[in-house]
């Protein structure tokens, strides 16, 4: 893998314009806020958030994305606008609002052929939903590719429960985790083993061999409790994130409160979220802020996957802190539900309305859900359903859509006997409660953690969650290693579709419009380097799908 690291490096020294030393994307004292009602822009722009240039699609030209900041009750209505140009990369392009339930308004969930088809290039669409009953830490990211369309969202809650322990809860705390390549996603998509070049903290990173660029600074007040929101917007790795000398007292669970609980370390998986409390009660000096990915040979030399938290008063130096063996490690099955724990549902394994049983397997770096590897149909899947079409014979793609009754209690067990994990699985639509820990041989139905990406862990191991029927749509589930969805690891599940079009709002006229305009684009106009991109692939490594994978022009 290391090998791999090094020839994706050197390609990219080619392929790039120059190399840099300092990072065009916003410092943490300044981040970018919008609010619930506001236009985006993606386009592309050259960056260099670890010291190395490459062009990336950006939403309104920054990395990370601009922090969506709203209110509990708040309604949503942004527009998103495609301004893509670069050819190496995408030019559609799509915005999912993850762990945002969409109830009544699947059709702005932003999922490419389940629930809408791209936004093309110089098009936009209007997403319009509320999320009355939510409140919490949430992202949003392309669900199209991964160059950079990625971002935090944040829904405060004014009556919030346990605001009596911080001090501090806004734009500043918000604290983004990903990994970033020196190589566009449409040459990367070729290889079977993609690995990051470094990992980014707010979007402030450095690469092994590279310049010493800049590295993102936190800046806290001796005295002050705050409440730090992580946000997991890696393509693939999972972290394990500590700040030395400092405890974290866990809050939140992707958008769900927990019981308080002090660790000092915890491994946060792609697409999962964390509100920690912070107390700044240590010396005013500087302290490392660590994010090791699940990465070969990955450390802190030359302050690679790290960040600073700088104390009012210390000097403008990098720290010397010690990184320490962890004492209080977060284990999942320690969190428990704040706000009305238990899960739905007979508390007996196997006891549900419906039990689910989907067996991951991997050949060739493929991967397959029940012997099936999912395709994205032509035709996104709410059409499908709003056309007619309601049993599982009718439902495209072929034995990737389950359809559930409505009100009914889902309990799905996955289990992994192919190669890649651990594996962040994702449902849209819906948090759960993980009955079982993957790795652990129990069951909890009284008070698990409520969530919405959970680990199924790796091979020989499983997960066991539990939800409620009650969102009428198609649903992506899904693993949330961008690569390996693109290999095929997902399925649909589709919620009552017989009630699908009387549970959602009126679905816009230019929703109706998405299909006819992406489906006219020529080969040429959807960009991503065609057959170039595979070439290119092969320049860096022999470790490849088949090129008759993916379509060409």
């Amino acid at each position: 893998m290391f090998i791999l690291l090094l020839l994706v490096s050197l390609v990219s020294s080619i392929n790039a314009a120059s190399i840099v030393s300092r990072s065009q994307s916003y410092p943490l004292s300044q981040p970018a806020v919008l609010g619930p009602k506001t236009r985006m822009t993606i386009g592309n722009k050259f960056i260099a958030p670890d010291g190395f240039e490459r062009s990336a699609t950006l939403v309104n030209g920054i990395f990370p994305g601009p922090l969506i900041a709203a209110q509990k009750g708040d309604d949503f209505a942004i527009e998103v606008v495609n301004e893509l140009k670069d050819e190496s990369m995408f030019l559609s392009t799509s915005v999912h609002w993850h762990g945002l339930f969409e109830n009544g308004t699947n059709y702005a969930d932003g999922t490419s052929f389940v629930t809408q088809c791209p936004i093309a290039q110089n098009h936009s669409f209007l997403h319009s939903f509320s999320a009355p009953n939510q409140a919490g830490t949430f992202w949003y990211h392309s669900h199209y590719s991964c160059d950079g369309l990625r971002g935090p969202l944040v829904i405060y809650d004014p009556q919030d429960p346990l605001a009596y322990m911080y001090d501090v809860d806004n734009a500043s705390t918000v604290i983004t985790l990903s990994d970033w390549y020196h190589v566009v996603a449409p040459v990367l998509r070729n290889i079977i083993g993609t690995t990051a070049n470094s990992t980014l903290i707010n979007g402030l990173g450095r690469y092994a061999g590279g310049p010493m660029s800049e590295l993102a600074v936190i800046s806290v007040e001796q005295g002050k409790r705050y409440r730090m929101r992580l946000v997991s917007t890696s393509c693939d790795p999972n972290y394990h994130f500590s700040i030395d000398g400092h405890n974290l007292t866990v809050i939140e669970a992707d958008g769900q409160l927990t019981a308080p609980l002090v660790v000092d370390e915890l491994r946060i998986f792609a697409g999962q979220r964390y509100s920690v409390v912070l107390v700044a009660d240590k010396l005013v000096d500087n302290y490392w802020v660590r994010s090791l990915p699940n990465l070969v040979n990955a450390s802190y030399a030359g302050g690679t996957n790290s960040a600073i938290l700088r104390y009012q008063g210390a000097p403008n130096v990098d720290p010397t802190t010690v990184n320490t063996t962890s004492a209080t490690p977060l284990k999942e099955t320690d969190l428990h539900a704040l706000i009305n724990p238990g899960a739905p549902g007979i508390p007996e394994y196997g006891k549900a309305d419906i039990n689910l049983n989907l067996s991951v397997t991997s050949k060739g770096g493929l991967f397959y859900v029940n012997d099936v590897q999912y395709n994205p149909p032509t035709v996104p899947v709410l059409l499908q359903i709003l056309s007619g079409a309601s049993e599982p014979s009718q439902l495209l793609p072929n034995g990737s859509v389950i359809v559930l009754e409505a009100n009914k209690v889902v309990e799905l067990t996955l289990s992994t006997s192919g190669a890649g994990g651990p594996h962040p699985i994702h449902i849209h639509g819906h948090a759960f409660d993980v009955v079982q820990s993957a790795g652990s041989k129990d069951f909890n139905y009284v008070n698990p953690v409520r969530r919405d990406v959970v680990s199924a862990g790796s091979r020989g191991e499983q997960m066991v969650i539990r939800w409620t029927t009650d969102n009428s749509g198609p649903w992506y589930l899904h693993c949330h290693i961008d690569w390996h969805l693109d290999a095929g690891f997902a399925v649909v599940m589709a919620e009552s579709p017989s009630d699908t079009a009387a549970h959602l709002n009126t679905v816009p006229q230019e929703w109706h419009e998405l299909c006819p305009i992406f489906d006219s684009l020529s080969p040429s106009q959807l960009g991503g380097g065609g057959r170039k991109s595979y070439e290119e692939a092969a320049n860096i490594t022999t470790i490849l799908f088949p090129p008759e994978r993916l379509p060409y022009n």
